[in-house]
């Protein structure tokens, strides 16, 4: 079990000459700011998400309470900023899709090729399959070599790409799915245990 709110990653990230390590914890709506400076310029120059208005910081910070009903958001924090954040969110709607999520992952510029997004995702994961989910889906917008390469390496497998699925930056773009699995399937399985109620230590 995860030892929250501050856990240390034990892989330590070389700034300036000297090792440091990463708190990964749980979100807040308090980092609101943090993050969407991160998200906002991929928002705004890029269509790694699909997202074409960037959020204000009140719409970014009800997200993040909302979504922390049912699913983790994580943060990295160097120095007491935050350098990533990774979450999970509902797949689709229907009540019989309730064991399968979406996850993303975004890294401040700063400290991108760190090993900050590998490790948000493998705390992620400890998560998910505690609250007892199967599947976890990446949705990559394409081509994206390095992205489909990292999540490849951590056991993603690609099934399906939806072609010229949205128009964003004056192109059509295409949209690769990548599946892991995460708990073992079985007859009659519980319904996953929201994250609010998730032990957390």
């Amino acid at each position: 079990m995860l030892n929250f709110p501050d856990r240390r990653s034990k892989r330590p990230i070389l700034e300036n000459n000297r090792y440091m390590k990463p708190i990964i914890r749980i979100a807040s709506p308090g980092d609101a700011a943090g993050m969407l400076e991160i998200y906002g310029p991929f928002v705004e120059n890029t269509s790694i998400t699909f997202e074409t208005i960037r959020p204000t910081e009140a719409q970014f910070r009800s997200r993040v309470c909302d979504y922390l009903e049912n699913y983790p958001w994580l943060v990295a924090e160097m120095d007491g900023k935050i350098a990533g954040y990774a979450y999970a969110c509902r797949h689709r709607e229907r009540l019989a899709y309730q064991w399968s999520v979406e996850v993303s992952v975004y890294i401040s510029e700063e400290f991108k090729r760190s090993g900050i997004a590998r490790t948000l995702y493998e705390e992620l994961f400890l998560l998910l399959k505690q609250q007892g989910f199967r599947n976890a889906y990446a949705v990559i917008n394409l081509p994206n070599d390095p992205s489909v390469a990292f999540h490849e390496s951590l056991g993603f497998n690609w099934f399906a790409t939806y072609e010229q699925v949205g128009y964003k930056l004056g192109k059509w773009k295409n949209v690769g799915w990548w599946r892991k699995v995460l708990n073992q399937f079985s007859d009659e399985p519980e319904a996953p245990i929201p994250f609010s109620v998730l032990p957390k230590h």
